[in-house]
């Protein structure tokens, strides 16, 4: 029996143009930061590199398959494996945190 995908946490991919081992398996280049929600990625990558560096990044989700996606893609995904925490789902929009836990 194969396991649907679905979202582990919320994340953040930063690009920086430099390749980093142990990424997600769908990132070449920059470097993703996982959190509960994406407020807590911000903090830990200011942590770490200083509250002055602004890159380049994509809110989005890590998945259970080792994938980053989009919020767009994120929430198609939470539908399909029926993550949401309530039964008042449009369609076409994005996914945030809230909406699963």
């Amino acid at each position: 029996m194969s396991k649907k995908e679905y979202i582990l946490c919320a994340a953040i991919h930063y690009k920086n143009g430099e390749t980093y081992q142990h990424q997600p398996k769908n990132i070449k280049n920059g470097f993703v930061v996982c959190g509960r929600r994406h407020h807590n990625c911000y903090i830990t990558r200011a942590i770490i590199q200083g509250f002055a560096n602004h890159l380049e990044n994509t809110q989005g989700f890590l998945t259970n398959e080792d994938r980053f996606v989009t919020r767009e893609e994120a929430y198609m995904i939470a539908i399909e494996s029926g993550q949401f925490k309530t039964d008042n789902i449009v369609q076409g929009t994005k996914l945030l945190s809230e909406d699963l836990w």
